[in-house]
């Protein structure tokens, strides 16, 4: 697992190689990976949009880019969290992914843009 905290806003991520939904034979690698976000500040944010840098060992480097987390835009309150899962398909078994999440708080409208550390994914294919 990987953190990092902006402002107050903690983001620890998870990943896991999907062997059972991998085809290394045909190059196709499956990760999931579980977002914990959790407000550790003294106001309210909102998720508004996301930003993530993913890396292929076998691809160039891509962007991707959206509005919320699997069709959400949470609002923490302070001591609040909210978790979600979501997955990413590599053609090569090694690869690695950051990003950023825009959050606006709703105090005063103050928008930041919130680490997502770098997480590896490594398919582990030698394993029985």
């Amino acid at each position: 697992m990987v953190t990092a905290v902006t402002e107050g806003i903690k983001v620890c991520v998870e990943v896991t190689y999907q062997a059972e939904f991998s085809s290394p034979h045909q190059h196709h690698y499956v990760f999931t990976y579980k977002v914990t976000i959790e407000n550790k500040s003294q106001f309210t944010y909102q998720l508004l949009r996301r930003k993530w840098e993913i890396f292929d060992a076998a691809e160039n480097p891509k962007i991707i880019e959206g509005n919320g987390v699997v069709g959400q835009q949470p609002i923490l309150e302070p001591g609040e969290s909210h978790t979600y899962v979501s997955g990413c398909n590599l053609k090569s078994g090694l690869g690695k992914m950051k990003g950023v999440f825009t959050m606006e708080k709703l105090f005063d409208g103050k928008l930041i843009n919130v680490e997502v550390p770098e997480f590896q994914m490594i398919a582990n294919i030698f394993h029985n």
